[in-house]
């Protein structure tokens, strides 16, 4: 049975440290924004490693922004001259994520073959020139990142830019535990638009009963955002999102709780599901990138805040297409 720990639920008595780490249930944990963390084993920190990570990292990358970024880093002269010829300001904010794609792939090129040569004998200094270009070319990515829109359209999210860079420059320990830190404020912002859902859809009658399907749905999403593709508890966690994500969705509102049909109590019905939908989509965003995403869930809290002022949901960001 997976368990989500926070400090409320689990130490009513005791106020840890940030980082601190407990044995609990018989599995590490580490605690940062009120949550224990489920922790796993860090890697060495070797050139094999830090190999292994950037190439994970940058596959992550490209799963969560913006389609037909994922240029090969043997055309990256080709990718860097159609990003400087370009004027027209849209086209060239989206050729700067096509730059930095071929960017990240010409440093994970470079990184292999630095492992690849590690393997044969050959001592690879930090000093190294082919180690400072694939650093200088994870920064430039990491800058240019800023211009790369969430596949959803509705931002950036730069932490997913900088990691790569992070993982290359630092300690794979130091990598890690900024990882966990991330995935507290992660879990802090699921709370967030679930307890905003919750509150908003309380006020309104036909949606009354809608409650326990939220909070399931959020427990769900903050034991898939500490848990790792490559655990087995995975085939268990996955699931459990997907299935409470669809009953959220499939949520049937009470349409006799008003006077008017498709009103209730002067809310519009189908401006709440949209709504609701729109939060499921969000935590599920937030989830699988595993990063908080700052301005989608203010956006979203006002979007709620202004349906129950005006009974209406403001229209949202619409979607980058597939």
């Amino acid at each position: 049975m997976n368990e989500d720990l926070s400090a409320k639920n689990l130490l009513p008595d005791d106020c840890p440290a940030e980082g601190t780490r407990r044995i609990i249930d018989g599995r590490e944990r580490v605690f940062y924004d009120g949550y224990w963390i489920r922790t796993y084993p860090t890697p060495a920190n070797s050139l094999t490693a830090k190999k292994r990570l950037i190439e994970a990292l940058t596959r992550r990358l490209f799963n969560h922004t913006e389609h037909g970024l994922n240029i090969p880093g043997t055309r990256l002269a080709e990718a860097r001259q159609r990003y400087e010829e370009e004027t027209d300001p849209a086209l060239k904010r989206v050729k700067a994520g096509m730059l930095a794609g071929a960017l990240f792939n010409r440093a994970t090129d470079i990184f292999r073959n630095l492992v690849d040569l590690q393997a044969c004998g050959v001592e690879i200094k930090s000093s190294d020139a082919l180690m400072r270009e694939c650093g200088r070319c994870l920064l430039e990515a990491m800058e240019l990142g800023r211009f790369v829109l969430h596949r959803s359209g509705e931002e950036g999210i730069d932490e997913l830019w900088g990691e790569p860079f992070r993982a290359f420059t630092a300690p794979i320990e130091e990598f890690y535990e900024s990882r966990y830190i991330k995935i507290g404020q992660t879990k802090r912002d699921i709370d967030r638009i679930a307890d905003t859902m919750v509150d908003t859809f309380a006020k309104v009658p036909a949606f009354a009963q809608i409650e326990p399907l939220i909070r399931v749905f959020a427990r769900a999403a903050r034991i898939k955002t500490e848990t790792l593709r490559t655990d087995p508890d995975i085939f268990d966690v996955w699931p459990q999102l997907v299935t409470a994500g669809e009953r959220l969705a499939n949520f049937a509102p009470d349409e006799s709780a008003g006077a008017t049909p498709g009103v209730s109590d002067g809310h519009g019905v189908s401006d709440g599901l949209q709504l609701i939908r729109a939060g499921r989509d969000l935590i599920f965003f937030i989830t699988r990138a595993r990063t908080p995403m700052p301005k989608s869930t203010q956006e979203y809290v006002e979007r709620c805040g202004v349906y129950l002022e005006t009974g209406r949901a403001p229209t949202a960001p619409t979607p980058l297409p597939a």
